[in-house]
């Protein structure tokens, strides 16, 4: 008797062994490839926890055709970090899919690891046109490029700074500055384009070093040529630079708009305070756009705030989170880990403009890129940043201090 509740117990023992192996097996793995630590970290993990929600958010609704997800990160802080851990995740953890990354520089490095072992890479961030440019069946892109930056950009000094300034666009001294990687450099490239098809008059056109100290020579150029405007293309350390050392230097343009990075995030604006009072911001959609045109908006924000304990601090989390959700929608629909399967259901992927938390829609060119995703006008106006154009999604008017 004591034999068979023995060899009962073991074969009980068994099972459960077996299920709970089954249960393992039964995890769908996604990679989350950010850069978690260096210069970009901020932003990085900013954007991570957008998909972190967006995880977790479907897990509590059953995951994935009844997989649970689990996310496995990787830090990869420029290029060649960023092939490494491709690697890692593609052929040692063996990952579904892969979300990534804010920098252009880690998507164009990771995606070239990616396609050869035929794994989904799904950017949600990295703007770099040339990424869905290459001609890869595997990657797509859910948010918005370089050049949509630069087109809304040059699109607020016609449409929204020269009428707050009373005065024809054309009459304006524009200076385009830029940290020179490869963001800085596609972006301040359209601009140039863009403002000359406008007749705009531009007066400077000045790369940098966003790990620059000093841009001290480079704000007497601008002061020099009486910069009326400025556009700059930056990260979070060389705004808040550029910022400090023109007010060292004296000089005060009439209007300065960002290029996301450094610009729209709440920690540049603590750490300039008043500086910073009326310069704009082109960037993803914030968590300060008008609800009517982004349902979801304010369940992003309360479940943000319930699990980091503070309000966005950027809209990077915002479009990750967007992004990501409509990704795991095409997994779900795919029914499949097979890369041909969710290339065909990204690609039937439809929804349509201002149903989701951004406002975006999704419409998946041949190539990967989700074209109907967009970029805003924002403005900080008295420690917000508020969203200012286009008028479907503005909350506030543009003011006029600088």
């Amino acid at each position: 008797m004591r034999s068979r509740v023995k060899t009962l117990i073991c074969a009980l023992g068994a099972i459960s062994s077996l299920l709970a192996a089954a249960t393992h097996a039964a995890d769908l793995k996604i990679g989350a490839m950010y850069p978690f630590s260096g210069g970009l970290a901020l932003l990085g993990d900013e954007s991570f926890r957008g998909v972190e929600l967006a995880v977790d958010e479907r897990n509590a609704a059953g995951g994935i055709n009844g997989s649970k997800i689990v996310l496995v990160k990787a830090d990869a802080v420029d290029a060649n970090q960023a092939v490494g851990e491709a690697r890692r995740l593609t052929s040692v953890v063996n990952v579904t899919a892969i979300f990534g990354s804010y920098s252009s520089a880690v998507s164009s490095a990771a995606t070239q690891v990616t396609e050869l072992a035929g794994v989904p890479y799904f950017e949600l961030g990295a703007v770099s046109d040339n990424i869905t440019a290459r001609g890869f069946k595997y990657l797509f892109r859910s948010n918005a490029t370089a050049r949509n930056f630069a087109d809304r950009s040059v699109e607020a000094v016609v449409k929204v700074i020269a009428p707050a300034l009373n005065v024809d666009p054309k009459t304006l001294k524009v200076a385009i500055i830029a940290e020179d990687g490869p963001y800085g450099t596609l972006v301040s490239g359209y601009q140039k384009e863009g403002a000359k098809k406008a007749g705009l008059n531009v007066v400077e056109v000045l790369p940098y070093s966003a790990k620059s100290v000093d841009l001290s020579s480079l704000i007497l150029r601008l002061k020099g040529a009486d910069a009326d405007v400025v556009l700059q293309t930056s990260y979070q350390n060389d705004s808040i630079l550029f910022f400090r050392q023109s007010a060292q230097a004296g000089y005060k343009p009439k209007a300065v708009i960002g290029a996301g990075g450094g610009y729209s995030l709440s920690d540049t604006a603590k750490s300039l305070g008043a500086q910073i009072e009326g310069a704009y911001d082109v960037d993803f959609p914030q968590v300060s756009i008008n609800p009517k045109g982004a349902p979801g908006l304010d369940a992003f924000a309360s479940a943000y705030k319930k699990k980091f304990g503070s309000e966005p601090r950027s809209g990077h989390s915002l479009v990750n989170y967007v992004g990501a959700k409509a990704f795991l929608d095409v997994l779900a629909s795919a029914r499949s880990t097979d890369k041909d399967k969710i290339r065909e259901a990204v690609l039937a992927y439809r929804k349509a403009t201002g149903t989701t938390a951004a406002g975006w829609g999704f419409q998946f060119a041949d190539n990967g890129q989700n074209q109907l995703a967009t970029t805003n006008l924002m403005q900080w106006q008295q420690g917000k940043l508020v969203t200012v154009y286009p008028a479907d999604v503005a909350i506030a008017k543009p003011i006029t201090t600088r």
